[in-house]
C-alpha cells in the first residue's frame, strides 16, 4: 500500500489518541513452570483422559466431571462419551428433583420481576432427591468393574470419592453471551428458550452461580484437570494443580483480568480507538475491566492459554488478594469494581439511582450497596453530568412526570428537576447510594465503584429501546424510595463535584485525594508524576488505572515480581501481599507526565 494512503487512514481511524493504541485485551499471568501441559482438541483431551484412567488401580474407575452452570452440555456429553468410552454413563441431571420442584425451590431467590431476585442461600445438595441418590450411590457402590463417568452439576455430590475429578469451569461473561444466544439453561431446568434471556441472567446472577460457587469452593484440591470450554469447540485441558499455581502467582505481583467490551443504546466510539476493538462495531457502552465477579483471569503456559473465572482467586486466596481488614469485612467478594462507560459521540446513560444500604439489605439479600463515583478520562465541549436537584424541588410532581412520560406520555424534562453540571478531563464527581445522577453525552467515564453492580434503578431512559429492541426495565417504584431529595445544588456542590485536595508531595510527584464521599468506603488517590513514585498496599488490595501518560512500569523494589507494564486506560489489581511497589514513566511515556487513580478499602 502506498505510504500516502496508510498515513490517512492513520490520521483517520485515530481521533483521540496521538499515537496507535498500546491497550492490551488478552493480559495473562505467565506460569513458567514447564511441567504442566495443555491439552487441546477433544481428541487429545480424551486421549490423555484415558490415559490417566488407565494408571487408576484395580478394576472400577470412578471418573467425575464437575460442571459450572454455561456449559454446553451437548457439546461435552458427545464428546466425553465418544472419546472415553465408559462402561456406563450417569447424568446427575436424572438424579435431579423434577423441574417443576426445582422451580418451586427457586421462586422465592428467583421471584417474578424481569431484573431483581434474592441472593440464594442454596446449596447444590438441594437441587437433589435424596432418595435417587441414595439409589444411585447403592448402585455404584455395588460395581466392582470398569469405567464410570458420573456428569454434570452435583457429580461431585453424587459421588464424593472418586478416582479421578475433572472440573469444567465457565467465565460469567461468556455465560452471559451464551443466555442471549439462547444456548443453554438454568440449573436444573430446560429453559434456554424463555423469550427474555434477561429472566435466564437474573436466575443465573441471583441462584445459580451463588450454588455452583459453594461447591466449587470445596473442589480446588481435589480437581486433578481443569476444562476449559469458553471457546465453544476449541476445549483446552490441564493440571488442577497448574490452576493453583497460576494463582498462587498472582496474588504475589500486579495482574489485570481480561476487560469485557459490550455495546449499549447510549455507546460511543472513544474505545473502539483507545482499546483497540472492531471499528466495524456500532458502538461499545461498557468495558469491564476490573469486576473479577465477571472477568476472567488467563494463565499462559508456553504457547497455550487456559481461561478460569478471575473470582476463583477471590476465592482461593481471600486473605493474600485482599488484606486481612478488607478479607474480615466483605468475605471472599472483591468489593472494588472498575469500568468504562463510553457515551463519546453517544447518548446520555439512563437517569438513575442506587438502593440504600439498609434496602439492598432488606430486599435483594447484599450486604452492601452500589456507591459510585464518574471520573472523567475524556470529555466533548458540551460534556455534563445530572448529579443531585435542583434547589427547590417538588418531589410528588417530578415522580408524577417520571410516571406520566412511562406511561407514554409527555417525556421526562430531567433539567427541570435535575442539576448539571459541565465537566471536563480529569474531574471527579462521587454519587454515593440514594443520589440521582445520569452522565451525559460526549464523556469517557471510569466508574468506580462498589461490586453490587446490577442494583441500577432506572428512572428514565430518554424513551429508548435497549439493544433487543424491548424497552429497558425502569424501575420507578423502587427508585422513589431510596432516592436522597435533600442532595440539592448546595449539598453537591459541597460534597460531591472534583472534592479533590492535596495529601502529600515529593519529587517529581503529587498525591491527590480526589473521593470517595464519606458515606462510601471507598478512598480514590490520584498521582500525578514525572519520576518514580513509592507506593505500599498497608495490608489492602489497590485497583489502579493509567489515566494520563502513554505507559508506565511496576516494580518491585525489593525484586519480588516481574516488572509489570501498563499502557494508557488499562487497569490493574495490586494484591494487598506485594506490599512495597513503585511505578514510574517507561517507554513511550518517559519524559511526560503521567497519571494513575487509585482505588482501596477504607480500613
Amino acid at each position: 500500500m502506498d505510504i500516502n494512503v496508510q498515513i490517512y487512514i492513520l490520521k483517520m481511524t485515530i481521533n483521540y489518541l496521538k499515537a496507535p493504541s498500546k491497550f492490551n485485551n488478552l493480559p495473562v499471568v505467565e506460569v513458567t513452570n514447564n511441567q504442566f501441559k495443555v491439552s487441546k482438541g477433544w481428541e487429545a483431551i480424551c486421549d490423555r483422559l484415558n490415559n490417566s484412567v488407565d494408571t487408576i488401580p484395580g478394576k472400577k474407575k470412578l471418573v467425575v466431571f464437575e460442571t459450572y452452570q454455561g456449559v454446553i452440555h451437548e457439546e461435552l456429553i458427545a464428546n466425553l462419551t465418544s472419546g472415553i468410552r465408559p462402561d456406563r454413563f450417569i447424568n446427575a441431571a436424572d438424579f435431579m428433583h423434577t423441574e417443576e420442584e426445582i422451580k418451586k425451590l427457586v421462586f422465592q431467590d428467583v421471584t417474578d420481576d424481569r431484573i431483581f431476585g434474592f441472593l440464594t442461600r442454596l446449596t447444590m445438595h438441594a437441587y437433589f432427591d435424596p432418595e435417587k441418590v441414595k439409589g444411585i450411590q447403592a448402585e455404584l457402590e455395588a460395581i466392582t468393574e470398569g469405567a464410570i463417568l458420573i456428569y454434570g452439576y452435583g457429580a461431585s455430590l453424587i459421588c464424593p470419592k472418586s478416582d479421578l475429578l475433572v472440573y469444567a469451569d465457565m467465565a460469567r461473561w461468556e455465560i452471559q453471551l451464551r443466555m442471549r444466544k439462547h444456548l443453554v439453561d438454568n440449573l436444573g431446568v430446560k429453559n434456554r428458550d424463555t423469550a427474555d434471556w434477561m429472566l435466564l441472567y437474573k436466575q443465573g446472577f441471583f441462584v445459580d452461580w451463588r450454588v455452583c460457587d459453594r461447591l466449587k469452593k470445596t473442589l480446588f484440591d481435589k480437581m486433578d484437570f481443569i476444562l476449559d470450554t469458553n471457546k465453544i469447540g476449541e476445549p483446552k485441558l490441564v493440571e488442577g494443580r497448574a490452576m493453583l499455581e497460576g494463582m498462587e502467582l498472582a496474588i504475589n505481583r500486579p495482574f489485570s483480568v481480561v476487560p469485557f467490551f459490550d455495546p449499549g443504546p447510549w455507546g460511543g466510539q472513544w474505545m473502539k480507538e483507545v482499546c483497540n476493538l472492531d471499528r466495524s462495531a456500532p458502538n461499545y457502552a461498557w468495558c469491564f475491566n476490573c469486576v473479577p465477579e465477571e472477568n476472567s483471569l488467563l494463565l499462559k503456559f508456553g504457547d497455550d492459554i487456559i481461561e478460569i473465572p478471575s473470582i476463583n482467586l477471590v476465592f482461593r486466596h481471600p486473605e493474600e488478594l485482599l488484606g486481612a481488614p478488607v478479607h474480615g469485612r466483605f468475605g471472599d467478594e472483591f468489593p472494588i469494581r472498575f469500568d468504562f462507560l463510553d457515551t463519546m459521540d453517544g447518548g446520555h446513560l439512563s437517569l438513575q439511582v442506587h438502593p440504600l444500604t439498609e434496602y439492598i439489605q432488606e430486599k435483594f439479600g447484599m450486604h452492601y450497596t452500589q456507591d459510585e463515583s464518574y471520573y472523567m478520562m475524556e470529555t466533548g465541549d458540551d460534556a455534563i453530568v445530572y448529579l443531585g436537584f435542583k434547589e427547590g424541588v417538588d418531589p410528588e410532581a417530578m415522580m408524577a412526570e417520571l410516571e406520566e412520560a412511562q406511561s407514554g406520555g409527555k417525556s421526562f424534562d430531567a433539567e427541570k428537576h435535575v442539576q448539571t453540571w459541565p465537566m471536563k478531563k480529569h474531574d471527579h464527581v462521587l454519587i454515593p447510594a440514594g443520589t440521582i445522577h445520569c452522565s451525559g453525552k460526549s464523556s469517557m467515564v471510569l466508574e468506580i465503584s462498589a461490586t453490587p453492580y446490577i442494583f441500577t434503578f432506572k428512572l428514565w431512559d430518554w424513551g429508548r429501546l435497549g439493544m433487543d429492541g424491548k424497552p429497558r426495565p425502569i424501575n420507578i417504584e423502587h427508585g422513589k424510595k431510596v432516592i436522597q431529595w435533600d442532595r440539592t445544588t448546595q449539598w453537591t456542590r459541597e460534597n460531591l463535584v472534583n472534592n479533590v485536595h492535596v495529601v502529600a508531595q515529593g519529587d517529581g510527584w503529587i498525591e491527590e485525594s480526589t473521593g470517595l464521599h464519606e458515606r462510601e468506603f471507598i478512598e480514590t488517590r490520584r498521582h500525578w508524576f514525572t519520576k518514580k513514585v513509592e507506593h505500599k498496599t498497608n495490608g489492602g488490595v489497590h485497583v489502579i488505572c493509567l489515566v494520563e501518560g502513554d505507559e508506565i512500569i511496576v516494580e518491585s523494589p525489593a525484586n519480588a515480581f516481574e516488572p509489570f507494564v501498563v499502557h494508557y486506560a488499562e487497569v490493574f489489581i495490586v494484591p494487598a501481599k506485594v506490599g512495597e511497589y513503585t511505578i514510574r514513566p517507561f517507554g513511550s511515556g518517559e519524559g511526560q507526565k503521567c497519571g494513575t487513580l487509585k482505588g482501596y478499602v477504607r480500613v
